[in-house]
């Protein structure tokens, strides 16, 4: 029989094929208990060559079809998720449809949807507290799911770099952070810079290469996350 495979039109989540697998076990189901499942539950007529195929990671699962095999299987579709990482693929693994995330949220779907699609987020601050919380994402999750990671990098390379207390304002902006806790990060973030340009002033008196100022800020994101525990 031809597996069913579905129309995709978004690439699939990072599927957990042995979780799938030790899930199915631990409720006693073959895999046509499970096919028979998703036919009769969702309505997808999916044969069990293609539960088996899922299973051994040959095939991997449409949106539509791992929501519903999480249905299946009595699980959150969190749990047939590897990795969540992109805003896309928390939405899923909270078994959330666009349009009431977007709700949720207070996004028109249409644009919500758009900002998913180009892996980009454009939401107000009071937008972005929602999002984070419905997601369940704290700070670092959050930035690297909107697309933020680079642009934060921009920013606080200039403020290590130059004056610091000019990117307070729009750090606090992007970030789900207060101000008491991002204003001494850009702070020891921009002593830490220069500390390390110092030392390597030092060492190569007149032939100074910076390489140790160049490495430093070629980590900032680390080093600011480390700077305010996270």
């Amino acid at each position: 029989m031809c597996a069913y495979r579905g129309e995709v039109h978004q690439p699939s989540p990072p599927f957990d094929a042995p979780a799938a697998r030790r899930l199915r076990q631990g409720l006693g189901m073959a895999p046509g208990h499970v096919a028979y499942g998703l036919r009769a539950q969702y309505g997808l007529p999916i044969a069990p060559d293609t539960v088996a195929a899922w299973e051994r990671g040959t095939l991997v699962p449409s949106e539509q079809e791992l929501t519903a095999l999480a249905g299946v299987l009595w699980c959150s579709p969190a749990d047939l998720i590897a990795v969540a990482s992109t805003l896309r693929e928390h939405r899923v693994a909270r078994g959330l449809s666009v349009e009431e995330l977007a709700r949720r949220v207070g996004v028109a779907a249409h644009a919500y949807a758009r900002m998913e699609d180009e892996g980009g987020w454009k939401g107000t601050e009071r937008q972005t507290a929602a999002l984070a919380e419905v997601l369940g994402l704290g700070p670092r999750a959050l930035i690297t799911a909107t697309g933020g990671d680079e642009r934060l990098a921009e920013l606080l390379r200039d403020a290590a770099t130059t004056r610091w207390q000019a990117y307070v304002k729009p750090a606090v902006r992007m970030l789900p952070l207060p101000k008491r806790v991002v204003e001494p990060a850009l702070a020891r973030l921009h002593a830490e810079y220069h500390a390390h340009m110092a030392a390597t002033s030092s060492w190569g008196a007149s032939g100074a290469t910076g390489d140790e100022g160049r490495a430093y800020l070629e980590a900032v994101n680390d080093h600011f996350w480390a700077a305010v525990g996270l």
